[in-house]
């Protein structure tokens, strides 16, 4: 039998500060009333993944409402909250999306970056980043390769911006963290073991 990794999702229960893994993507933190309450927000591309995200953040004692951007895609957002405070405040430097110092995602805020905007690929896998926060893309590609996955950075034109990861090893390891695949998801869209 494999040992299960201390940093895989199912290693230890969900907490609000895995939901860090939407903020890796292309969510967002919004502060509200001098730091007493925040709100999370993801425009995703598809309602599986919005699906699978307000269920990830109910599981962790946050409701999220399923709502429509201005242009028509799935969007999830909680409301302002007290206790994403703290999550906000480490991912925000004033109004400015930025990596916390020394971040390194584990198992649970992974799952919830490959839900948000993971996509596999015939030779690899792409951890989806946010276009509107290009300072983040370095910091998280840095943070993968402190957890054992070195990324390749990979721009629009080849689907991205993202972080790509390739190699059977890096793969399995990824896999590994991120778990087994929850009820919803697509197949090939959360990376597995094969």
């Amino acid at each position: 039998m494999d040992q299960l990794s201390f940093y895989s999702a199912e290693a230890r229960l969900p907490a609000v500060a895995d939901l860090a893994g939407m903020l890796c993507g292309p969510g967002q933190a919004v502060g509200f009333g001098r730091g007493t309450a925040a709100r999370l927000s993801v425009v995703v591309d598809a309602e599986w993944r919005a699906r699978c995200l307000a269920a990830a953040c109910a599981e962790r004692g946050v409701q999220a409402e399923l709502a429509r951007s201005d242009e028509g895609r799935p969007l999830v957002r909680t409301a302002f909250r007290a206790d994403l405070t703290g999550l906000s405040a480490h991912w925000l430097r004033g109004a400015v999306k930025s990596v916390p110092a020394g971040f390194t995602p584990d198992g649970w805020a992974l799952r919830i970056w490959a839900l948000t905007s993971g996509t596999g690929e015939q030779n690899g896998y792409l951890l989806g980043l946010d276009p509107h926060a290009p300072d983040t893309h370095e910091p998280l590609a840095e943070s993968l390769s402190r957890c054992g996955i070195p990324v390749k950075r990979v721009g629009v034109r080849a689907g991205g911006p993202a972080l790509k990861i390739t190699g059977r090893r890096r793969l399995a390891r990824l896999a590994e963290l991120v778990g087994p695949l929850p009820d919803g998801a697509i197949e090939g869209m959360i990376p597995q073991v094969s």
